[in-house]
């Protein structure tokens, strides 16, 4: 009997973590477009032509992800993320991706070991960029 007490509270004190679980929300493996790309921002001196395009924001499991791609004429100059998630594989996964970007000079890139989530976000960002650009 003086056993039962202890045992009795200590199941219901690990019971209480199942009790108060909540499963995510999850829309799917594939992440879903929150917000359209911006419109070109267009810029011209000395005869070259850049375009500034903000990709549409999409909601991973890791947070959002949004990338702003700087063209010169037909060519992807820059990409910077403007949103990311806040995590240590997508810090480290970022710069690759944006090399990847500027050496295939389109969306169609290797996924990031360790940062798929946010690897695939980045893609259609980027796809959603080059779309908007034209």
């Amino acid at each position: 009997m003086k056993r039962a007490i202890p045992v009795l509270v200590l199941s219901i004190a690990g019971l209480i973590p199942l009790w108060r679980y909540a499963p995510s929300h999850d829309t799917g493996s594939s992440p879903a477009a929150a917000a359209p790309a911006s419109p070109p921002s267009v810029s011209s001196s000395g005869g070259s032509t850049t375009t500034v395009v903000a990709g549409s924001t999409l909601d991973t499991e890791k947070g959002p992800v949004q990338v702003e791609v700087t063209f010169d004429g037909d060519e992807i100059a820059s990409v910077r993320m403007l949103r990311q998630p806040d995590h240590p594989q997508t810090t480290a996964a970022v710069p690759q991706l944006i090399e990847e970007t500027l050496q295939a000079q389109s969306a169609d890139i290797d996924t990031v070991s360790g940062a798929t989530i946010t690897s695939v976000g980045y893609r259609e960002s980027l796809q959603a960029a080059i779309d908007a650009k034209g």
